[in-house]
């Protein structure tokens, strides 16, 4: 028998139980759960009543190899796993077009809706998913940093889609977890300065922990300093990293004419924007979901070699009963949490 977490209505998750599987799809392994950590998705899903696919719920996983399939091959029990998508397919429209990087059945995996989505995600003892769905993990990256591979492996996608050049002036707007992380990944990428704007006090103070000395409050201030920075231009690359709305026509704003607006952060609502001020300057805007097998291969290897520091993110870890009161601290706005890890064994 195993438990799992669903979302059975607004602001409402019960534990359900259920009889594991006696033998295993063609092609797919199970995997016991370690960590998942809770992410933005998971609240927004938690709070719409279920919105999301429920794959997705718990999408940040980590754990060991339980059974394998009698086809599977490329792992093996006993080994320590991340979730991830799988390699480009090379049969969907996208890459039989040429367009592999966008591949059909990635996209799917991403998001939870492809045909061997499992039923539920990883806030479970044990979840079910295609062997192509995992990737094995070294021995320098530990239980923890694991269940911080899959935010580290989707701002390593938006860092690399966004082509920033060597010695760029960079701002990141949020210190969030993917805040912190994309700012990372941009100083790992050859930024020349990273200015990271933030109103939390203790998300500040959290930026300046992984070396970043150029933190600051939003505000007048910050955008008279910005311009100081740049002889008046603006930045070369700004990441938008908190997902709201009314920040997006703001966040352009603080970008040089012809340079970089990338898009993070995933509203909730309609954004309001000057579609001739961007004409205008000629900004080149960038916008990332999700990832691809070979960001998930990047991020692993960027937290095993030092170069991206996810173990300060971790601030709390609960089990599968405190779910529920979990997600509604973090959607208060009132929390000083930034990464919490579920423990299903707790």
């Amino acid at each position: 028998m195993s438990n799992y977490a669903r979302v059975t209505g607004v602001s409402e998750v019960e534990l359900v139980t259920e009889e594991k599987p006696t033998t295993l799809p063609p092609g797919a392994v199970e995997v016991a759960i370690t960590y998942c950590g809770v992410c933005a998705t998971d609240t927004h899903n938690y709070t719409s009543g279920g919105k999301v696919p429920p794959a997705v719920f718990g999408h940040e996983w980590t754990g060991t190899i339980a059974r394998v399939a009698e086809d599977v091959t490329t792992v093996e029990v006993g080994q320590r796993v991340v979730a991830c998508v799988g390699p480009a397919c090379g049969a969907c429209a996208m890459c039989v077009g040429g367009h592999s990087e966008h591949c059909d059945l990635a996209f799917a995996e991403a998001n939870g809706v492809d045909p061997h989505a499992p039923v539920h995600g990883g806030f479970a003892e044990s979840v079910v998913v295609q062997a192509r769905r995992v990737l094995p993990l070294p021995d320098q990256v530990d239980d923890v940093a694991a269940a911080l591979v899959e935010p580290t492996a989707v701002t390593f996608h938006a860092v690399r889609r966004t082509a920033q050049e060597l010695g760029a002036l960079v701002v990141v707007q949020g210190a969030g977890p993917i805040g912190l992380l994309a700012a990372q990944h941009a100083r790992h990428a050859g930024a020349g300065h990273v200015l990271v704007i933030e109103p939390n006090p203790e998300r500040r103070a959290a930026a300046e922990a992984l070396g970043f000395t150029d933190v600051r409050e939003p505000g007048e201030a910050t955008q008279e300093h910005l311009l100081a920075l740049t002889d008046g231009r603006g930045a070369d690359v700004l990441y938008e990293c908190t997902g709201a709305a009314a920040l997006l026509q703001p966040s352009a704003e603080l970008v040089r004419r012809g340079g970089t607006l990338s898009l993070l952060g995933f509203p909730m609502t309609d954004s309001t924007v000057s579609y001739g001020d961007w004409q205008v300057r000629e900004l080149r805007v960038v916008s990332s979901l999700a990832y691809l097998h070979e960001d998930f291969v990047g991020a692993v290897r960027s937290i095993a070699d030092g170069s991206v520091a996810v173990a300060g993110l971790h601030t709390g870890t609960i089990g599968l009963s405190e779910l529920a009161a979990t997600m509604d601290e973090l959607d208060s706005g009132r929390t000083s949490h930034a990464k919490v890890l579920v423990d299903p064994r707790r």
